[in-house]
């Protein structure tokens, strides 16, 4: 048989990435990022006929961080995957590493599959000791944040719940998500970095920065709780969140389903949610 006609075979790929050096995960013509970095790579590694094409999890933004992303592509022939991760590892920049290449289970999609999404972002307040080898990847405040009141905050946004108000507005899809963890603890070694924990099924557009923007501004003393479920109501993106800088932010881990359940995990994530599945 023709190489051509074989059915193509999934490959999963579990990737780590420094943001900083990047205009996001997506292709753009003329800018670096990590999907065309990749892409180019692998596709000159395996000398393929075609460019590969990477399906991914979550499509971090310019300057956005992942320690745990999570990719696809199919290939027409059979790969031994660790030779295929060693050789990656060797060719790419320092700023982006395959760490591991395996065999894709019947059903999986990176993108679609995935029942959660965990990021964390990373602040040093007044009561920190910055560590300035951490710079790239910690934003610092001024103020003292007040922990209780920021998760407090968080509290109130969890749930199945259109998150217009937190995103960037988008005529295409939907901005219903369902955010099942939002805390923020701190750190007991020496810098006392605030971590602020985010997870949710999907994420849109600059949502988990502004969800992060929007609980500073309240641990800051900056604003209330009232104030926070007055902008949680709004129906659209809401003007007096800030979105919070990218390097502070870092995809950590996704979550999958147990191998027989990703197709059909696939699917349902492919039907968009509609305002009458939203708790109320």
């Amino acid at each position: 048989m023709d190489a051509s006609n074989k059915p193509a075979r999934r490959w999963r790929l579990d990737l780590a990435y420094d943001g900083k050096g990047f205009h996001g995960w997506a292709v753009q013509d003329g800018l670096r990022t990590v999907q065309g970095t990749l892409e180019e790579w692998i596709s000159t590694v395996l000398r393929t006929a075609e460019p590969v094409q990477l399906t991914v999890a979550g499509r971090t933004d310019a300057g956005v961080h992942a320690r745990g992303q999570v990719a696809h592509l199919d290939l027409a022939r059979q790969y031994d995957a660790a030779h295929l991760a060693e050789r990656l590892l060797r060719v790419l920049p320092d700023d982006v590493v395959v760490r591991r290449v395996s065999r894709a289970p019947d059903g999986f999609d990176a993108r679609f599959s995935a029942i959660w999404r965990h990021y964390v972002y990373r602040l040093w307040d007044a009561g920190s000791r910055p560590d300035p080898l951490l710079r790239g990847h910690v934003v610092r405040v001024r103020e003292r944040l007040d922990l209780e009141a920021m998760n407090q905050a968080a509290a109130m946004l969890i749930g199945l719940r259109d998150f217009a108000p937190f995103c960037r507005r988008n005529d295409f899809g939907t901005s219903i998500r369902h955010l099942t963890h939002f805390e923020m603890t701190r750190t007991d070694d020496d810098t006392q970095l605030i971590e602020c924990h985010v997870q949710a099924d999907a994420f849109c557009h600059s949502m988990v920065r502004s969800l992060v923007g929007a609980v500073w501004a309240v641990g800051a003393g900056r604003r209330d709780l009232a104030w926070l479920e007055r902008v949680a109501a709004h129906p659209v993106r809401h003007n007096d969140v800030y979105v919070m800088p990218a390097h502070g932010l870092c995809l950590e881990r996704v979550g999958y389903p147990p191998d027989d359940q990703l197709a059909d995990r696939a699917e349902q994530a492919r039907s968009l949610r509609t305002p009458q599945e939203v708790d109320r």
